[in-house]
């Protein structure tokens, strides 16, 4: 895509795949399963126009990014110390607070709550939301063009994500579920205190099972710097590519603050 760079860096023992553009404070755009940095098109062209760098990798598994053969590979320590790596490569270590995550799926999302609660790293907006990854196939030629569907197809060389070993590796809190609670628990129950936006369409499948929480307070508990909550109407999973000149503006005016 225009004016996108796209670059290999040595992270973590592997080599990740990062796409790039636009200068000034770094924007990174985390996807979750079964996407690329692709996901992050619209985002990346808009806010890197608006004076920021937006910074979107494929995660360990995913498109041009190593694949270790092992599912033990894919725990959250792993995805965690590979972004880690990433935001040191970006330089971000030496000016604190000037990183937002953009976060999707409950993967992603999870495994960098509490890196985010320790960090110096910014304000962190939760596009799709922390829960649930619901999606209507039969939605799908009107969430996704042609171009679209057949550049994810061939990246994840079509194996239709029934293939187990595939699968597994590439949705990693599924790869080792409970090794990752295991691995996490002497974090639970720690709140996340960055500043969080959170933002998710109501025709997600997953908003339905966890909307109590959202908006009954459990949420704002977990997350005590909760500023807002987005239910966006006519929305389903894929919210950053369905309505994405909503989702460009929330995140602009999100982050615009800090």
């Amino acid at each position: 895509m225009e004016g996108i760079e796209h670059r290999t860096v040595e992270v973590n023992g592997i080599n990740m795949h990062v796409t790039e553009k636009g200068k000034g404070p770094v924007v990174l755009f985390l996807h979750g399963f079964p996407e690329l940095w692709y996901t992050w098109r619209h985002q990346i062209q808009y806010i890197s126009s608006q004076g920021y760098c937006a910074v979107a990798p494929d995660l360990r598994g995913y498109g041009d990014t190593d694949a270790p053969a092992s599912i033990t590979s894919y725990t959250c320590f792993h995805i965690v110390g590979d972004i880690v790596a990433l935001i040191e490569s970006l330089g971000v270590d030496q000016e604190p607070g000037k990183i937002e995550a953009e976060m999707s799926e409950v993967g992603t999302a999870y495994v960098l709550k509490n890196f985010l609660t320790t960090r110096k790293t910014g304000p962190a907006i939760f596009p799709k939301g922390e829960y649930g990854t619901g999606f209507n196939p039969d939605m799908s030629d009107t969430l996704l063009t042609e171009d679209d569907l057949a550049y994810y197809v061939t990246k994840f060389e079509k194996t239709g994500f029934t293939g187990g070993l595939n699968y597994y590796r590439n949705f990693n809190l599924y790869a080792s579920g409970s090794e990752n609670w295991e691995l996490t628990a002497p974090w639970s129950g720690v709140k996340i205190k960055v500043p969080v936006k959170f933002i998710m369409g109501e025709l997600n499948m997953g908003y339905t099972s966890i909307k109590d929480y959202i908006l009954g307070g459990g949420f704002k508990e977990a997350v005590p710097n909760l500023e807002e909550v987005i239910v966006q109407k006519g929305v389903a999973h894929f919210n950053n590519q369905e309505a994405a000149a909503e989702i460009n503006k929330h995140i602009y005016d999100f982050i615009r603050k800090f």
